[in-house]
């Protein structure tokens, strides 16, 4: 059928030749899941079997809603965008931007717009939907945005900049985006909600106090079962909320993120069927009641359910794909299951996570107010299946309880075990454990056969099962699962999985520390001549991002070094190379060493005293710190002069090494304490600091079993018994928390010693790169009784080896800064710009209850 063509000219394509006698398809929206339609036909090749049509009511390209808020924190409509307007032009598909279908004739198979109309012969509705605004008189008076596309964010940047405080109506999803917008807009924010908690679809009562707990302690009000009445001109700001029951709420701005309606109205003006509280309705092939025309996204209605998700309106667009491609894949609906990160705060919901659905199901919680961490497991009658899960405030068990719900795994014999900490790490779902259809990547829905297939058919390398199967090219957050899965098909089959460190070294980060250490190799460009890759041309390579740091680590740990040297230096990433660690506006934290949170008088004001003169923003850290951020790199020599005239050190902070020792007061002020905790806290922080190992470092000491340092959190804990001390080893906090173990009782303070210095450097030898004392122990062969045996009981007959390493780096120790501030050649890397000593000029602050952080 031919097409008319009345003023539709192409944005950066060429109108199609009138002879074209290619069936047209027309798609209307240009958002996520309509341009992932278009890369569908793509990918099938099948875009030359239609003349393809896309109209997007928006000035944009598609772009990726899901990280919308980002625009805020620097990010533009370029970078958000999913695809170039050459795509579509290389392609042959027509891109009409800014062009909004206003009609839809069935009878003719024409869509009409404001520039004429177009003749179609299937039609894919991809129209999304709306931001729902509550019907409440004066919402639409000057200040009262809606928080949805780019344009609209535009506005509130806008209105904020004129703006003190602003208001979301709304507490979900959206609507906490919508308040971390405004938050980082310098406004003093506030949410309200008509349910009586936060997020009402995905967490219970106990999760939605938690998360109201967690959302003002962030500075954001939280005012829930509020129903606005009327919005009326303020007095002393622009606006007034006026609720309900008569109370009032004044605020410069409102953004409307109360939910979303689906874009419909096309639909039903030109007679499909729609559903009873809106959405076009569609069967297994996304076909509505019209066999020409398919729908997709926010706007179908599909078993009276609409997917406000990315992951179905992709599962959608890839059946509606199939469909017009004369296959037969369906969409018979997708699990609504969560995982997000509002405002810095996880939360996590899976499948029926309230219980709704399940007869009989039994509940497992666990609340820790302590660590703000509330977890809930819905299991069948039997205990054997996962039904539901609810997470808020740490969403580290979400893949493995996803796994369990999707494949409807077997539980441990104890479902507990999963959300409850346990001084055992809880268990964990291997590769192996799970069945073919295991879904690995949500966003592109790859399941573990797909992979396994891809290897089949020669993909040898992740970067190939990506390529081949987008596995981990969506979001990103199947990463680590995809990397276990391809590693453990490839052994499966017999193939060699490459351990590597990178492509520079064909050695493990293990394999390259004894090197280092047999041959006494203390360069970079030895260690690369001698065992790296070889250039064509015959010269060693130079490198990267990976290598260069671990073998900076490894070469600290052997030889102890000071890293600010200049054979040293091309290793360094940024905070190591400035000794600090960089912030988000380009300024630099100062973190002093205050060992074991003991401080006097005179170095706090001192601490005060430099934080007043430069301007820095002070905090004071859970790791009995105090840092000062805000710093300009030129300042970083002149503040730390003075710190160290103080009597201060550099506290490592930037480093991959020993962090903190935190103590309680322990027995010189406690009535409960039984040992010296803090001097045994300075004790430990002096031998260990400046110790480089694979990961970061924190060490804890408590005087008594109440427990006061938390130590048990920790990679080293020392808790005070009567007769000595207890030992725990192997914890850590984090995205991932993991209980420490107990690994001895009773020691004194040498076996303590001892202990300790034979397991770090243990830790520091055999670890892989960037890995944390809590997975080292875990994947150690024969576990925790291994570990003892050659720590405590020197099974390998190396602990005065460890003993005398760790002793060559305490012997060798020295401040880094007080190093760099001797040496003028080193001071010159302190300035923002090579040719010019004037500071940064792009970094701007603003106040905030009384301190400077930026703007």
């Amino acid at each position: 059928m031919s097409s008319t063509k009345h003023n539709l000219a192409a944005h950066n394509a060429p109108d199609s030749d009138a002879t074209d006698t290619r069936p047209t398809l027309v798609v209307v929206g240009n958002g996520m899941v309509g341009h992932h339609l278009v890369e569908q036909l793509v990918e099938r090749d099948q875009h030359r079997r239609y003349r393809i049509v896309v109209f997007g009511e928006e000035r944009h390209l598609a772009y990726d809603r899901v990280h919308l808020s980002e625009y805020f924190s620097g990010r533009d409509a370029q970078s958000l965008a999913l695809s170039t307007a050459d795509y579509y032009a290389e392609h042959g598909i027509e891109l009409k931007l800014h062009q909004a279908v206003t009609a839809i004739d069935r009878d003719a198979r024409r869509v009409h717009t404001d520039a004429g109309y177009l003749d179609f012969d299937r039609l894919v509705l991809a129209t999304g939907s709306f931001p729902f605004v509550p019907p409440i008189p004066g919402n639409d008076r000057e200040g009262c945005l809606v928080y949805r596309t780019l344009d609209d964010l535009d506005a509130i940047r806008a209105a904020a900049a004129t703006a003190n405080t602003g208001v979301v109506v709304g507490g979900g999803l959206l609507g906490l985006e919508a308040a971390n917008a405004l938050r980082g807009l310098d406004l003093d924010t506030a949410v309200v909600e008509f349910a009586p908690r936060l997020m009402p679809m995905q967490v219970d009562e106990q999760g939605g106090e938690l998360l109201k707990e967690k959302i003002e302690g962030l500075g954001v009000q939280v005012l829930t079962e509020r129903a606005t009445r009327e919005i009326v001109p303020g007095e002393a700001s622009r606006l007034r909320m006026v609720f309900q029951d008569d109370k009032v709420l004044e605020t410069d701005l409102i953004v409307f993120s109360a939910g979303i309606r689906p874009r419909d109205e096309l639909a039903r003006e030109c007679g499909l069927e729609i559903g009873e509280r809106g959405g076009v309705v569609i069967d297994d092939h996304c076909l509505t009641s019209d066999p020409a025309i398919l729908a997709v996204g926010e706007v179908a209605l599909y078993n009276n359910s609409i997917f406000g998700l990315v992951a179905p309106g992709y599962q959608m667009a890839k059946a509606a794909a199939d469909t017009l491609c004369g296959g037969d894949s369906t969409f018979t609906g997708a699990d609504m299951s969560t995982k997000l990160k509002l405002m810095g705060v996880d939360v996590g919901a899976i499948g029926d996570a309230h219980a709704n659905r399940h007869p009989g199901a039994k509940q497992y919680r666990y609340f820790d107010q302590i660590q703000q961490v509330y977890r809930k497991l819905v299991v069948s009658g039997d205990g054997k299946r996962l039904l539901g899960a609810m997470l808020v405030g740490d969403n580290s068990a979400y893949d493995s309880l996803m796994q369990y719900y999707a494949n409807g795994l077997d539980l441990p014999a104890d479902p507990a075990s999963l959300i409850v900490p346990s001084s055992e790490p809880a268990p964990t779902l291997g590769p192996d454990a799970l069945p073919d259809s295991a879904t690995i990547c949500s966003c592109h829905n790859v399941t573990k056969g797909a992979i396994s297939a891809a290897i089949d058919a020669g993909c040898e390398d992740l970067g190939a099962v990506k390529g081949t199967t987008k596995a981990s090219t969506g979001c990103g957050g199947c990463a680590a699962l995809l990397k276990n899965v391809f590693d453990h098909e490839l052994a499966a089959r017999g193939m060699e999985v490459d351990t590597s460190l990178c492509e520079h070294f064909a050695h493990t980060r293990q394999q390259l520390f004894d090197i280092v250490r047999v041959e006494g190799i203390k360069t970079f460009s030895e260690l690369m001549t001698r065992h790296g890759t070889i250039l064509d041309d015959g010269a060693p390579s130079l490198g990267c991002d990976v290598c260069k740091p671990a073998v900076a680590s490894i070469l600290a740990s052997c030889f102890n070094e000071p890293i600010t040297d200049a054979a040293h230096i091309p290793l360094q990433d940024t905070n190591d190379t400035f000794m600090a660690n960089m912030q988000k506006n380009g300024t630099f934290s100062v973190v002093p060493r205050i060992a074991g949170g003991e401080i006097t008088p005179d170095k706090l004001i001192v601490l005060g005293q430099v934080g007043k003169k430069y301007g820095l923003y002070t905090k004071i850290t859970g790791g009995q710190r105090i840092d000062l951020f805000g710093a300009r790199l030129e300042d970083l020599p002149a503040i730390w002069e003075e710190l160290i005239d103080a009597g201060f050190e550099t506290g490592h902070a930037y480093g991959k090494s020993l962090r903190t020792v935190k103590s309680c007061v322990g027995s010189s002020w406690c009535r409960y304490g039984v040992q010296d905790s803090v001097g045994m806290a300075l004790r430990l922080e002096h031998r260990y600091k400046g110790l480089r190992s694979p990961h970061k470092l924190k060490f804890a000491v408590s005087g008594c079993t109440r427990e006061c340092a938390e130590a048990q959190s920790k990679d080293i804990g020392v808790i005070a018994t009567e007769h000595g001390w207890n030992l725990y080893v192997c914890g850590n906090g984090g995205m991932r928390p993991r209980h420490a173990e107990l690994f001895a009782t009773d020691l004194d303070d040498q076996a303590l010693i001892q202990a300790i210095d034979r397991l770090l450097m243990f830790y520091v030898r055999t670890a892989d790169r960037l890995q944390r004392t809590s997975v080292w122990r875990e994947n150690l062969e024969g576990g925790l009784d291994y570990l003892k045996a050659v720590v405590l009981d020197d099974s390998l007959g190396i602990g005065e080896e460890l003993e005398r390493q760790m002793q060559h780096v305490i012997d060798t120790y020295e401040c880094e800064w007080a190093g760099a501030l001797a040496d003028p050649d080193k001071l010159k890397r302190f300035r923002s710009y090579v040719n010019d000593s004037r500071p940064d000029p792009d970094i701007i602050v603003t106040e905030e209850r009384g301190q400077l952080r930026p703007a």
